[in-house]
């Protein structure tokens, strides 16, 4: 006769409702407890022998699953934007405990560390991560454990995610490039900028990968003079815009990859340049929906942080669960004065 949860609690002297507990990955337990159950649970032939985590058996059906969210902290809006729907949308799933926790500064070695803090604890993760090899191989130790791991935004290669959750970054690159076009035409040569929160992350990279391939394809009138990293934080980039725009007082064009649009934007109108050059940014954000209603943003390329939250909460939960599930992407979209969405 299979032994029961009661056997569990019996032989580990502890109640049934805690063995539930670590049997599910609930938070709540001591590190020790939670090894004295597995053990028990292992010897009376509850789980497998080789079974060291709960991380590594399906969840059963009903089961509360943890996931925990690593995002950048900072001015970023979009990313403020991306914690508030995972954790209002979260609110509404009994199913699932959530924790999100945010990371200060551009630094691989403190995400990894979280990362690596996070083995036992979690059956799924989502995080915004720097390509690093740090990080990289936190999130090859973490999927090595059982726990089930997305990338949100910007994607890591060669790691065992589940899934990328997020725009095509390249494309939306070609795209930023291609509306340059459109408003500098082909004919008018002129001076363009490109600011970067940090090129440590690949979605950054791939867009200004992609902003450089169309402009080298279809815009030999333009040249690429600067490119700023800001660390997506508005007041450095309001510092690196007026140094930029004070060295090339002719500037025509302002791509920004990443956050920091009102810093530039602050920074234009103080030399009344807002109207007279072409400034593109990613992301509606009030900041930017206040830009692009007095002109000084003509276009701003979005992915919603509403979908990447829900579908990242949905991958990791069928993930867990050992289910199939249909990823539905963000759709990468363009966004003028006149077409502002409510967020």
């Amino acid at each position: 006769m299979r032994s029961t949860l009661t056997d569990i609690a019996r032989e580990a002297g502890v109640s049934a409702a805690t063995v539930d507990r670590v049997l599910n990955n609930r938070p709540g337990v001591r590190a020790r407890t939670r090894e004295i159950v597995m053990e028990m649970a292992q010897r009376l032939g509850y789980i497998a022998e080789n079974s060291n985590s709960p991380t590594q058996r399906p969840t059963l059906p009903g089961a509360v699953i943890r996931l925990d969210f690593a995002l950048p902290a900072g001015t970023n809006s979009f990313i403020k934007m991306l914690h508030r729907h995972i954790e209002a949308q979260a609110q509404g799933r009994p199913d699932l405990d959530v924790r999100v926790a945010t990371i200060e500064g551009f630094n691989p070695d403190r995400l990894s560390r979280l990362l690596h803090d996070l083995h036992g604890q979690t059956q799924g993760v989502g995080v915004i991560a720097l390509d690093h090899p740090t990080v990289r191989e936190a999130i090859r130790s973490l999927s090595t454990s059982g726990v089930k791991v997305v990338t949100i935004a910007s994607d890591i290669l060669h790691v065992p995610r589940v899934a990328y959750i997020g725009i095509d970054n390249r494309a939306a690159g070609r795209l930023a490039g291609y509306l340059l076009n459109r408003f500098m035409g082909t004919d008018r040569p002129g001076k363009v900028a490109l600011f970067a929160g940090s090129l440590s992350y690949r979605g950054h990279e791939e867009r200004e990968m992609g902003f450089r391939h169309i402009l080298t394809e279809e815009s030999p009138n333009l040249e690429i003079v600067e490119m700023r990293e800001m660390l997506d934080d508005r007041e450095k980039a309001y510092s690196e815009a007026s140094a930029l725009l004070d060295r090339h007082p002719d500037l025509a064009a302002i791509y920004n990859v990443g956050a920091g649009n009102t810093g530039i934007a602050r920074a234009l109108k103080e030399r009344g340049r807002a109207l007279s050059t072409v400034f593109l940014g990613h992301e509606v954000t009030e900041g930017t929906k206040e830009l692009l209603l007095d002109g000084t943003l003509d276009a701003v390329i979005d992915q919603n942080p509403r979908v990447e939250a829900r579908e990242a909460l949905n991958t990791l939960t069928h993930a867990v669960r050992g289910l199939p599930y249909e990823l539905h992407q963000p759709r990468l979209q363009v966004i003028f004065r006149e077409n502002i969405p409510e967020i």
